[in-house]
């Protein structure tokens, strides 16, 4: 079976100081790795990685890194590990992988970063 899956990923920022990868497209089976820099200063060292399946439905937080936090200690929520991996050992980028992609799995993908562990000062 070839099926296709798309993951539209949107920036959302004040500014241009905060990219990730564009539309990425993957197969059914594979992983998709999509990576999120930015440029402000090195105490945006908190990451969030969030989804929407689909238009109008509410975010769902995958998972907030910190350099601070080893990859065991990620928080992944209610979220399965063996579903998404997520990563950053400087402050200006992190990764997020999404594994054994599914159709489930179609959304628009976006990180947002802050200063603090606080998605109410987050900057996208």
């Amino acid at each position: 079976r070839n099926t296709w899956n798309t993951y539209m990923l949107i920036r959302l920022t004040d500014g241009s100081d905060v990219e990730q990868t564009p539309t990425l497209w993957e197969k059914e089976g594979k992983s998709a790795t999509m990576q999120c820099n930015h440029t402000k200063d090195f105490t945006y060292s908190y990451m969030y990685w969030f989804r929407q399946q689909l238009p109008g439905q509410t975010l769902e937080l995958i998972v907030f890194i910190s350099i601070a936090k080893n990859g065991d200690d990620h928080d992944y929520g209610n979220l399965n590990t063996e579903k998404f991996s997520a990563s950053k050992s400087v402050p200006e980028s992190g990764t997020l992988t999404v594994k054994n992609l599914e159709p489930k799995d179609r959304g628009l993908y976006f990180c947002v970063v802050s200063k603090h562990s606080d998605t109410a000062t987050a900057e996208s």
